[in-house]
């Protein structure tokens, strides 16, 4: 959980970047209007075929509301769900290639997912055999993201397309990891304001599957809902922190550096395209939830009442990493987790965070089984999570509080453009 600010969930109904002040926002708005990251939270004025299923004659057309209107584009430079703003459902899905599924097979599914989404992401129904839970819906902002696993090239033939940047991640000493619940050839994002929508979306990429591939692991996650909060802000996460304020924002020059593969870069079908490291990080809220106020702030370096660094200001005043009390102690911790996390403190690292909470039930101890299912973005791994990870696991003081329980990297390859699918490059290249 490091100290990179989750990309804002947007007030429903509003243009980010026109009548929402955050700075990331603002980023990310430009971009989107631009057609580079698809244009979640733009309003479609009125109801209609592409917004919720079409009426039907005799129906009363009614407008739906400004959550339900949200939408993100399927085709363009990028993958959506990467730069949209936080959405409140989430659901995390991988498959394994069946038995005997090779190439082919994995074309023709890419190719079916790629459908569905597109259908679904503009408020249409599947193509096929549709279930009709988001029959009353719009798209609600949804984003499929769709990526591959170290696994996938083997069992398609294609071990030499396999980017280096895919090779598994080193262990840490925080690890407790549940393999059945790790990694995976296929890997799908879903993301809508809506849990209707983000459920239909998994039941329909589920049934596309068909005999081609079989759910390996699925986690379900949540935020908070747009217009929760008198104003756009950070996301909290279950430990009560605003969860940080270090996000590389789109309007930064060397965003797309950080978080994307070049045009240029190798391999050729990742152009655009970007890697994903995902884990499931348990939250020990009961040992969490038995400290000060003072002392949860002290761990993670920042004002658990507005995010801002112990060292004073507001939420975006740059941390004073030297400076002391009257007893010449650090203000800021020297074990606190937003110090050690700083890209400035990492070679420049960065990552873009984009993670939801879950709540999985709780124990008979009484004890919850929750916390955070952690996504980050970055051109290459290798320069973006794993460093970050290896320093926080030589001496974070969050790391008594969290259990890292399964993980995951994936490739998740460039937008697909029109007439095309997604993977397309690498599955008929």
């Amino acid at each position: 959980m490091a100290d990179q600010s989750i990309p804002k969930a947007r007030t429903p109904g509003t243009v980010p970047g026109e009548t929402e002040a955050a700075p990331a926002q603002e980023g990310i708005s430009r971009r989107r209007l631009l057609g580079t990251a698809g244009a979640t939270g733009l309003v479609l004025g009125t109801a209609g075929a592409a917004v919720g299923y079409a009426a039907a004659p005799s129906d009363a057309a009614a407008p739906l509301t400004s959550l339900g209107t949200g939408r993100a584009m399927f085709h363009g430079k990028h993958q959506p769900g990467i730069t949209d703003g936080l959405q409140a459902r989430g659901h995390l899905v991988a498959f394994d290639l069946a038995t005997g599924a090779g190439r082919k097979e994995a074309a023709a599914l890419l190719r079916r997912w790629s459908e569905t989404a597109r259908r679904l992401m503009a408020g249409e129904p599947s193509a096929h055999d549709d279930t009709d839970v988001a029959r009353d819906a719009g798209p609600s902002s949804l984003t499929i993201t769709f990526g591959f696993g170290h696994s996938f090239f083997g069992r398609t033939g294609l071990e030499k397309q396999r980017p280096s940047a895919l090779d598994p991640l080193p262990e840490f000493s925080s690890d407790h990891l549940d393999k059945n619940r790790s990694n995976g050839d296929l890997w799908v994002q879903i993301g809508a304001n809506d849990a209707f929508v983000a459920f239909h979306a998994l039941r329909a990429i589920q049934k596309d599957a068909g005999s081609a591939a079989r759910v390996r692991w699925q986690m379900n996650g949540f935020n908070r809902s747009p217009g929760a909060t008198a104003h756009p802000m950070t996301a909290r996460n279950l430990m009560g922190q605003i969860d940080g304020t270090r996000n590389p924002k789109p309007s930064e020059p060397d965003f797309d550096q950080r978080i994307f593969v070049p045009e240029k870069g190798e391999p050729a079908w990742m152009a655009n395209g970007s890697y994903a490291v995902v884990r499931r990080i348990r939250m020990l809220l009961d040992d969490w939830e038995k400290l000060s106020v003072k002392a949860q702030e002290d761990v993670i370096g920042r004002r658990k009442a507005d995010g801002a660094a112990l060292s004073g200001g507001t939420e975006t005043t740059a941390m004073d990493l030297e400076k002391t009390d009257a007893k010449g102690n650090l203000v800021v911790p020297i074990n606190a987790h937003a110090r050690i996390t700083r890209p400035d403190q990492n070679g420049g690292a960065a990552m873009l965070r984009r993670p939801f909470s879950f709540h999985d039930g709780i124990d008979p101890d009484g004890v919850p089984d929750a916390g955070l299912l952690f996504i980050c973005w970055q051109a290459d791994p290798l320069r973006g999570f794993v460093p970050v990870q290896r320093k926080l696991d030589r001496g974070d003081a969050l790391s008594q509080f969290i259990r890292h329980e399964s993980s995951g990297l994936f490739a998740v390859p460039g937008g697909a453009a029109e007439g095309e699918y997604v993977g397309q490059k690498l599955l008929e290249g």
